[in-house]
């Protein structure tokens, strides 16, 4: 990760843009600010971006309804802030496509940690991970760990989500065995980043959309009854 990450914050509330502002610059990042989905095209044409925080409750398109929009050709993270109240509000973001939440009001040193956690969820995997494989095959498909691809036995690239990207690979990895959300949450780093109960059970089901032939009886990643779930195919490392 390059050494000052780009953020982008979209909300209306002037308060809470500058707070952001001021708070995540003077921590190293470069960060630009949105009052709605229009400014906020503006801004991702001029330059890249490397995480989306992006309030729920808008002017004009809704945060969700960017979320679903940016999802149809990006994979750019995204942390969605929303009303401590509005639990549906998580569950219709998750499926939707963000990567992590955070209820209004909040700390900005809570959400400085999330957007950290994203950081390192997105960097180059180390010295220590070298010796691993980096290509995985099962099923017809093929997941390049290292450039962050997931290829269909049609030879058509799926796009992934940094945390499906990340519970996917944790499951690859563990071809075979029954795995426990507190597990694989674990195994894919995002035990303190989502912080939400039916977090792993959304970002399966957005999985198996995107990779089952029926996402209703699913034939690659099963799910155990009172345990977790489970990646059947026979995975080789190359």
């Amino acid at each position: 990760m390059k050494s000052e990450p780009h953020i982008l914050i979209v909300d209306d509330d002037d308060a809470i843009r500058d707070l952001l502002h001021e708070f995540l610059k003077k921590r190293g990042m470069q960060v630009s600010v949105a009052r709605d989905g229009e400014e906020m095209q503006a801004v991702m044409a001029r330059s890249p971006i490397d995480i989306l925080i992006l309030d729920v409750m808008l002017p004009g398109k809704s945060g969700m309804e960017i979320c679903r929009e940016i999802r149809m050709h990006s994979r750019v993270p995204i942390i969605m802030l929303t009303a401590i109240a509005e639990t549906t509000d998580r569950v219709v973001g998750l499926e939707m496509g963000a990567d992590d939440y955070v209820s209004k009001p909040f700390d900005p040193r809570e959400l400085l940690a999330r957007v950290r956690a994203v950081l390192r969820r997105l960097e180059t995997p180390g010295a220590d991970r070298r010796a691993e494989p980096k290509i995985y095959k099962f099923a017809g498909w093929s997941m390049d760990c290292s450039r962050r691809r997931l290829v269909s036995p049609d030879e058509v690239r799926v796009e992934l989500t940094t945390g499906e990207f990340n519970l996917l690979e944790a499951l690859v990895k563990s071809s075979q065995r029954m795995l426990s959300r507190d597990q694989l949450q674990e195994l894919a780093g995002s035990s303190t980043a989502y912080g939400y109960d039916r977090s792993v059970d959304i970002l399966i089901s957005r999985l198996r959309r995107k990779m089952e032939d029926d996402s209703r009886s699913p034939k690659l990643i099963l799910t155990i009854r009172g345990g977790g779930y489970q990646f059947v195919p026979e995975v080789t490392a190359e």
